[in-house]
């Protein structure tokens, strides 16, 4: 059975489990890679959205709530998924790659998205792209939450042994 299909067809205790599972299996070199995953998302990500004041970024608006909620749970995942890959390596970057730029999407300025204001004007950016920066950041959340589950099953199924 696919990683992809037992997903689906894993009930959410044992996804649990799975999880629980290979967070024990960390260590001192997964955490330590979790740690600095969690730090390296909050510099890649706050910097260019100046959630990290730098002479280099600004901000038109001033952050939201909002925004510094989505941005330590991308951190916290984010480095979840890459402490991950010092108990098995796998696939699965699509999936982080995307979250992330989800959430980078999500906790921007409105009105410095460049694309958001070409296709929308300032107008269309504060009306509408900035009420929907709650439904990406969700989306981004729910993208390395699957990616999450996905690994824990990835590697929960790569040290079971094999069924008779």
């Amino acid at each position: 059975m696919t990683v992809f299909t037992r997903a689906f067809t894993t009930s959410p205790a044992r996804q649990l489990a799975e999880l629980r599972a290979m967070l024990g299996m960390f260590g001192a070199r997964g955490w330590a890679l979790a740690a600095l995953g969690a730090v390296a998302t909050l510099v890649v990500i706050g910097l260019p959205v100046a959630l990290i004041d730098n002479p280099v970024f600004g901000r038109q608006l001033a952050a939201r709530d909002q925004d510094y909620v989505f941005w330590a749970i991308t951190a916290v995942l984010g480095g979840l998924i890459l402490g991950s890959y010092a108990v098995a390596p796998a696939t699965g970057q699509v999936r982080l790659m995307s979250g992330g730029f989800l959430s980078t999407l999500a906790v921007g300025c409105p009105i410095c998205n460049k694309v958001a204001v070409g296709l929308l004007g300032t107008s269309g950016a504060l009306n509408v792209f900035g009420p929907s920066q709650l439904f990406i950041g969700i989306a981004s959340v729910a993208l390395l939450g699957w990616t999450l589950v996905l690994r824990a099953q990835s590697v929960a199924g790569a040290c079971e042994p094999p069924r008779r």
